[in-house]
């Protein structure tokens, strides 16, 4: 019964779209190393809970079907921004949002990194220079 629900999984596994703008955050990524954690042994692999194992195939398979799409269809493919599908693609991809974190750091922040010493050796120098500076 492991054999027939390691080769099911597979099957989605294979069935399943990388997306690859978003490295690194791909659900298809992260079940598949998902399913190599969980059946380290192929289709010898002993199953501790085998309904939680079949309810979580079902899941997944519900989820690559669109099955709720379907299910519950939009009357119009838009959202509250008014944004399409293929501009929330672009917006969410990984190169997308590293270019939002810099873009929304503080120049505070933006200064520190700058300016702020690289190791820890440094970091004591600078804060030993602080130290024996005279004030005036």
């Amino acid at each position: 019964m492991a054999a027939s629900r390691y080769r099911r999984f597979l099957k989605l596994c294979e069935e399943w779209p990388v997306d690859e703008t978003k490295r690194g955050r791909d659900l298809g990524t992260y079940l598949r190393q998902r399913v190599a954690q969980a059946f380290r042994e192929g289709e010898n692999t002993q199953i501790a809970e085998p309904e939680a194992c079949d309810q979580m195939y079902e899941s997944l398979a519900r989820l690559h079907s669109n099955y709720y799409k379907h299910k519950y269809p939009r009357p119009r493919d838009t959202s509250f921004s008014g944004l399409s599908v293929e501009e929330y693609k672009l917006i969410l991809s990984t190169d997308t949002m590293e270019e939002f974190k810099d873009i929304n750091k503080g120049i505070w922040k933006k200064l520190q990194e700058r300016f702020s010493p690289r190791s820890p050796e440094e970091k004591h120098k600078a804060w030993a220079q602080s130290l024996s500076r005279p004030r005036t």
